[in-house]
């Protein structure tokens, strides 16, 4: 459970005036903004709709600079950020001069909070701690104001440790009888532990001088769309590996937990880990050693230990494990570029009365970008093949969570489904349309399809959607899209391809000149999801590009769907009177209650925060036992990926864990049943 501030009652008369001391540094504040003016160059130059560096710029960098370096207002005070604000109205000024000494005026002020947070955590440490006390914590989604003085903050971190000392207390049993009876060694390894956990996040606070740079790029990337960003060649690498279906990889799939404990889930097959013969799944991972740098798991920045993993330019690392019979050990593991099977097509055959149906899930759009060596379209006809080898008519798309990729690979699987005509019109920055038509590509599948959307799917996955709506080509089931249609293209900012900016360079239209920039598109069928109130879409972001329409559409003939109405309308019969949608339903009611601003204050007692506690954990035990129910439905491989399951353990077990995740998604069973419908009618 996630609340963005936490605010406590504070009572202070005395306020000191606190300013944060700035030492010059000419020559890299004449860097930074060399950085700054180029970045606006290739925007001025390339954005779709490109904005003047302006006050306007100057005020939104600065809020959002601010917010990303403390978004819960507990690490600067008052008096610092009314001394920072001089700056709110000028950087633009202050980057068209040369002049980004602001930048190191933010970075040392941000460098003493940090010491400051640390020091005041040590002082709570060494103090007598008491267990309870008469204040109150308030939880709202609203920012909160910063503190006066260090006093005050000193104050807040006071109440913040101890609602937290309590939160776990509570969580070591539900029986409060049992935790009282064994009350001081249950509390003092709580305290231990939640001092422990601030005293640890001085390391995800803490920013060298480059990283701070690189925030504030970002955050002045992002005045121009949500989309448009500063990368480092590490952050690229990092984000072309989410649309890319082979990456390099240490050959070891890992989870995180709540309580950051980094566990080994799988050993992949044929990998240097698997041949080591060392690893098992299960052991935890203590440290990770790249180069110098040595990151304990429990108390590193867990964006940095990411990056270790996702990062290209990070080849090797050495790697300490625990086993579960307490025995450590190390090892050295290379990255070798693998199958990303978490971002792979794959194929299942559902089966009802008789009738065999194909279901494809599309994680993403990848393509060939760096080190992929296959694309998402060859892979969803290579699936269409097998699932043909073994009779199946009629396909079940699966695009839930799918954020996009190559717009190339969207425009070709539409024309896998679309023979002829038009599928899209594209609007460059000088407001030039482009009507996008399909091209022969080979194969073209016409039997019946399904399309599952959600809200994480978005940019590739919507253009896809859009003209398989517009067609009436296939039902389209589940919850409104993300809203992106927008595409980016990646630019070096150096000629030492040290720095790049994604820029956004064109907006996409249906054919019938709608958008569903900013809005997502609505399902034929609506379904509900678990959180869906909480998914953040593109409307969110306040510099998102606005929806519009254009008077230009494209001719086109709809594809002859005379028992749509028929097939909706049983649909939702079948919703109506369905219990786990019902449930879903009573579910998102109380979800949405624990984030709106009407959470009650809580005593810091152990009898309040116990209470609550368990309240909040009582529904998500419910979301929980919800979430692994499965429908019973009858789901097999392909016949072809049968015969490679059976030698191979890892593959075995990620088939199991794919059938299961499908009897547990309502969403992929409607659909199936969707198309059951329409083959079956189809047929008579």
């Amino acid at each position: 459970m996630h609340f963005n501030s936490i605010f406590f009652k504070q009572h202070i008369a005395l306020i000191i005036l606190f300013t944060c001391s700035y030492i010059s540094y000419a020559q890299s504040d004449k860097n930074a903004c060399r950085t700054l003016l180029q970045i606006n160059k290739l925007i001025q130059e390339n954005h779709y709709k490109p904005k003047p560096i302006d006050d306007s710029l100057s005020v939104y960098v600065f809020d959002t600079f601010l917010e990303k370096l403390d978004e819960n207002t507990i690490l600067f005070l008052a008096p610092e950020v009314e001394e920072l604000k001089k700056n709110r109205q000028n950087i633009d000024d202050n980057i068209k001069k040369l002049n980004c000494g602001f930048l190191k005026e933010f970075y040392t002020c941000y460098s003493k909070s940090i010491d400051r947070f640390s020091k005041i955590i040590a002082e709570i440490k060494a103090e007598p701690f008491a267990f309870s006390s008469k204040d109150s914590i308030i939880f709202s989604n609203k920012t909160f104001p910063y503190s006066k003085d260090e006093k005050d903050l000193k104050y807040v971190y006071q109440k913040r440790v101890l609602f937290n000392v309590l939160r776990d207390i509570s969580e070591v049993s539900t029986n409060k009888d049992s935790i009282i009876a064994n009350f001081d060694k249950i509390a003092t390894n709580s305290k231990n532990k939640i001092i422990e956990s601030y005293e640890c996040k001085t390391s995800d606070y803490t920013l060298s001088e480059k990283e701070f740079e690189s925030l504030f790029f970002s955050t002045f990337c992002t005045y121009f769309d949500p989309h448009t960003d500063y990368f480092s060649p590490s952050e690229k690498s990092q984000f072309l590996s989410t649309v890319s279906s082979d990456n390099y990889s240490f050959g070891i799939q890992i989870s995180l937990s709540d309580d950051n404990v980094l566990t080994v889930d799988e050993v992949i097959t044929g990998s240097e880990a698997y041949k080591l013969e060392k690893i098992s799944n299960g052991d935890t991972v203590v440290k990770v050693k790249v180069k110098e740098d040595e990151f304990t798991i429990a108390c590193s920045s867990i964006k940095k230990i990411e990056e270790v993993f996702t990062s290209g330019e990070i080849k090797k690392a050495e790697f300490t494990f625990r086993k579960k019979s307490g025995e450590v050990y190390t090892i050295e593991l290379s990255k070798e570029l693998l199958k990303d099977f978490e971002n792979n097509v794959y194929s299942m055959i559902i089966e009802k009365d008789g009738t065999k149906m194909g279901y494809i899930k599309i994680p993403s759009f990848y393509s060939t970008f760096e080190d992929g060596l296959s694309n998402v379209t060859d892979d969803v006809l290579e699936e269409i093949s097998k699932l043909k080898n073994d009779k199946v008519t009629g396909l079940v798309l699966d695009l839930q969570n799918n954020g996009g990729g190559s717009m190339g690979e969207a425009i070709r699987l539409t024309q896998t489904f679309i023979k002829k005509g038009p599928i899209a019109i594209m609007a460059d920055r000088e407001r030039k349309f482009e009507v996008v038509k399909t091209a022969p590509v080979g194969v073209y599948y016409n039997e019946p399809i399904v399309v599952l959307v959600n809200g994480f799917s978005a940019s590739a996955s919507e253009f896809f959607t859009n003209a398989i709506q517009d067609y009436d080509r296939a039902i389209i089931v589940g919850s409104t899209t993300y809203g992106k249609a927008s595409m980016q293209r990646i630019y070096p900012i150096t000629y030492d391809n040290e720095s790049f900016v994604k820029l956004t360079i064109e907006e996409f239209y249906r054919i019938t000149g709608q958008t569903n920039q900013n809005i997502g598109i609505v399902p034929d069928v609506a379904i509900p999801t678990l959180f869906d109130k909480q998914v953040p879409r593109e409307k969110t972001n306040i510099t998102a590009i606005e929806n519009d329409f254009i008077k230009k559409n494209a001719k086109f003939k709809k594809f002859d769907f005379s028992n749509k109405q028929s097939i909706l309308d049983k649909s939702q019969e079948r919703l109506n009177s369905n219990s786990y949608i019902k449930e879903i339903s009573n579910l998102n009611v109380e979800i949405n209650k624990l984030y709106d601003d009407k959470f009650p204050n809580l005593k810091l007692n152990l009898d309040t925060v116990f209470n609550q506690v368990q309240k909040i954990n009582s529904l998500w035990k419910q979301v929980e036992d919800f979430s692994k129910k499965e429908v019973e439905i009858a789901i097999q491989p392909t016949a072809y990926d049968n015969n490679l399951i059976q030698k191979d353990e890892f593959l075995l077990n990620l088939n199991k864990e794919k059938i299961k995740a499908i009897k547990q998604n309502i969403q992929i069973i409607e659909a199936s049943n969707i198309l059951f419908d329409i083959l079956t009618t189809n047929s008579k």
